[in-house]
């Protein structure tokens, strides 16, 4: 199977053929999660660290139920009450976590970068759940991931995003993945929530709903991220909903067999209409949800084997 990585640190790195090859152990994970006994062997013997320096009940417990079902051993750091907040500085939290061996460790982080610069000083396979503005890896995977179980292929789709893209590092991990699988990718919201400059990743920026989702197979709703706004981005939650409000009226522009996402957590009646996420023939929301699981297992999985590999391979000392 071809994944070259040590870390998963975002999209970019990836090449096409290590997002299939994810994405494909996935699928054997999605059936493993389905049965009464859902339990692997594939991390039995390896520790997994969670540190989450901000908030996230999806991802955080998605990561754990995954490290869980293949069988390692578990630990959530509670970073919001932890030594960074007494001072100790990341590389010193990455000096501590190495005298306790982990193998895989799994950040969340408000800045840009950080996971990254952890990923240099510690001595285990790093994912990175989300850092600031930069990127979520596993959040586009499953994204990715739901896509192709819905359309049957991952290429030469329409696909729009839709709303906050200036602070959203999901669009900004999905941009990278579909556009490495030869998608097209719309990008629609006000001027404020998507900047002109996003059009460098090779996207179509749209301004009107209905001429943004005209004829795309994929609907891609996002959070408005009020807490990362400093200023007037938009006018009001209800002038928002009413132009960019994902509802049964924009929705008919798409295509008749369109899917509906979000990243979550939803604000109804402000990025998406209640009926609309919860109509089981367009919404693919929940699916979402568990291919998160699904993927984080099969990301981990890959990095643990080249893990295995790397210190297989290193000398013994004497």
């Amino acid at each position: 199977m071809t994944f070259r990585q040590k870390h998963l640190l975002g999209i970019e790195n990836l090449g096409p053929d290590e997002i299939i090859a994810l994405l494909d152990l996935a699928e054997q994970y999605v059936d493993l999660n389905r049965r009464e006994l859902k339990h692997s062997d594939a991390l039995t013997g390896l520790t997994q660290v969670n540190m989450f320096f901000e908030n996230s009940t999806r991802t955080q417990a998605s990561f754990e139920l995954a490290g869980k079902r293949l069988g390692a051993d578990v630990m959530n750091m509670a970073m919001q009450a932890s030594s960074i907040k007494k001072g100790e500085t990341l590389i010193d939290t990455a000096m501590t976590l190495n005298a306790m061996h982990p193998d895989l460790l799994v950040v969340r982080h408000p800045h840009s970068g950080a996971v990254d610069l952890l990923s240099q000083k510690v001595n285990c396979a790093v994912l990175n759940a989300g850092d600031g503005r930069h990127e979520h890896p596993t959040q586009a995977l499953l994204d990715a991931l739901t896509i192709r179980r819905s359309k049957g292929r991952l290429h030469r789709l329409n696909i729009a995003i839709c709303g906050d893209v200036a602070h959203s590092r999901v669009a900004r991990s999905n941009l990278i993945l579909l556009g490495k699988m030869e998608n097209r990718v719309r990008l629609v919201g006000p001027p404020t929530l998507v900047p002109a400059n996003f059009a460098e990743f090779g996207a179509e920026i749209y301004e009107d709903m209905h001429e943004g989702l005209r004829d795309v197979d994929v609907v891609m709703m996002l959070r408005l991220q009020k807490e990362r706004m400093d200023g007037g981005f938009i006018p009001s939650e209800r002038e928002y909903y009413h132009r960019y409000g994902l509802d049964r009226d924009k929705l008919s522009v798409a295509k008749p067999d369109a899917i509906v996402m979000h990243p979550g957590p939803m604000n109804r009646g402000v990025e998406i209409d209640g009926e609309i996420a919860d109509d089981i023939n367009r919404s693919a929301i929940q699916e979402q949800v568990e291919m998160g699981v699904a993927v984080r297992m099969a990301a981990m999985d890959l990095l643990a084997r080249n893990l295995r590999a790397t210190r297989a391979a290193e000398p013994i000392e004497a």
